[in-house]
């Protein structure tokens, strides 16, 4: 075929590949603040664990383990442990650490000629006769050695290894981030569970306080029936008080050893050893909420950082699939011996070479490498709008937290500003029953909303704890000091 011929049929080709048109990058959602109304500073609870105002710090850096923000050291040890012994984070490590391989494999492929040595051996033999020709009985049976050393590289004009390189890239970019998100959700997971934990804890011991200050009431009104001064109505209605407090009881049990098992889980051991206890009372709560610009949030969320590997590995997808399109261009050689006899196989006198070159070029595909191409750049579409959904999820979460947390200052103050009310009716009612002034039962009544009031307080105390994790975790976890270190 001349020349002329075959440049006529690689040039629709390659002029149909030179004619799609560029890829379009995302445009990445912009915000200048998280909400609405900026915040600046939540309300306070004076007196009570936990009731500081929190300050919000724009534009200040998170650190690495943001979980020291809550001054416990028995937290700290917890998420060490968690961190150090994780069966998840195993995964996610062992995934990052396949990805790097493949790279430097694909890479060390690619970037040199492949060079391939070969010895083989081989025995022939034939019935001469029916041949015609008897000198061969005089050779047969015949032992063939070969020894050769090939040696062959495919040039890159178009790119195609380039993008296949760049993907694998981002491959491994994902798992990296994948690894820090996987930490930055554990870590969260083992502060929330603890103060979890803490709080139930807590409410157990309160809710059976309350049990047995009732129980004395139902005594105290079943006591008073019988001698008349009570009637049947308040006896039933201080049983059924009594039975829902019961009632709740099971529940909060439940919870406490559920979130013990998993806080096992959470530090790789089984749910038969849970981790120390943690109490409320030995956490601070932080009084500077450092919070990141919005314009850093994209480059400090770990699953947003995903989501732009997986845009860029879709790119060289496409830049593949583009690739494909043009000619590719091998260059081989080869050289070996061939002898007889194995001692004679590195004398060098049966030595042989041989040179070659292969162009390929794509002609006619039925429409397989446009569509493949089509199908790749549908891909990247999809990645494009996941990068910004993920940028828009990472706004909304850090929106969430800041409004729990001014919720939670406000729910915190008016629980506080209840439970402050309630220990002076109940201290009213103690010095009132010490004068003979009211009776027992109005004094436990007195003393049982008190326990009311601080199982309330402990529930708005631990939500405001774990939305300053859940804040902390939306704003990226502070990862990045981490690798910095």
């Amino acid at each position: 075929m001349s020349a002329k011929r075959t440049i006529g049929y690689l040039l629709p080709s390659v002029l149909a590949a030179c004619s799609f048109a560029p890829l379009e990058p995302p445009r990445t959602p912009a915000a200048s603040q998280y909400t609405s109304a900026p915040l600046t500073e939540t309300a306070a609870a004076p007196g009570v664990p936990g009731g500081g105002a929190q300050r919000f710090v724009s534009g200040e850096d998170i650190p690495a383990q943001w979980w020291g923000l809550f001054r416990s050291p028995a937290l700290d040890a917890l998420v060490r442990d968690a961190l150090d012994n994780s069966p998840t984070l195993a995964q996610a490590s062992a995934r990052l650490r396949q990805a790097h391989e493949d790279l430097s494999a694909r890479s060390g492929a690619t970037r040199w000629p492949r060079v391939d040595g070969k010895v083989s051996a081989y025995r022939a033999d034939a019935n001469s006769d029916p041949l015609g020709a008897p000198a061969l009985a005089n050779v047969l049976p015949l032992n063939l050695y070969l020894a050769s050393v090939s040696v062959s590289y495919t040039f890159d004009f178009f790119g195609g290894t380039r993008h296949e390189l760049d993907a694998l890239r981002a491959e491994t970019e994902y798992r990296q981030h994948e690894l820090h998100a996987a930490r930055l959700a554990l870590a969260a997971n083992v502060v929330t569970a603890a103060i979890r934990e803490a709080a139930l804890r807590q409410q157990v011991a309160t809710t059976q306080e309350m049990i047995d200050l009732q129980l004395r009431q139902v005594a105290i009104a079943e006591r008073l029936e019988e001698i008349g001064g009570a009637a049947r109505a308040d006896v039933v209605a201080q049983r059924r008080e009594l039975a829902a407090t019961r009632a709740s009881l099971p529940d909060l049990q439940k919870a406490l050893e559920q979130v013990r098992h998993r806080l096992a889980v959470y530090t790789g051991r089984p749910p038969s050893s849970p981790p120390p206890e943690l109490h409320l009372s030995e956490l601070q709560l932080p009084a500077q909420m450092p919070l990141s610009l919005p314009s850093e949030l994209a480059r400090q969320r770990p699953d947003v950082r995903e989501a732009e590997a997986l845009l860029r590995q879709a790119g060289a997808r496409v830049g593949i699939a583009t690739a494909n399109f043009y000619p590719q261009l091998t260059l081989s050689a080869q050289a070996g011996s061939i002898a007889g006899n194995g001692a004679d196989l590195l004398s060098g006198h049966g030595g042989f070479y041989l040179l070659g070159a292969s162009l390929m070029q794509p002609i006619f595909h039925g429409g397989e490498l446009q569509a493949k191409r089509r199908s790749a750049v549908a891909a990247y579409e999809q990645a494009a709008a996941a990068y910004q959904q993920a940028v828009l999820l990472g706004f909304q979460n850090v929106a969430d937290a800041l409004r729990a947390l001014e919720a939670d200052a406000i729910k915190l103050r008016e629980r506080s500003i209840a439970a402050r009310e309630a220990r002076s009716a109940y201290e009213i009612a103690s010095g009132r029953y010490a004068a003979g002034g009211v009776s027992l039962f109005n004094l436990l009544e007195a003393e049982r909303r008190l326990r009311a009031a601080e199982l309330d307080l402990v529930q708005a105390t631990a939500d405001r704890y774990a939305d300053s994790a859940a804040l902390l975790q939306a704003l990226g976890g502070g990862w990045w000091n981490e690798t910095a270190r």
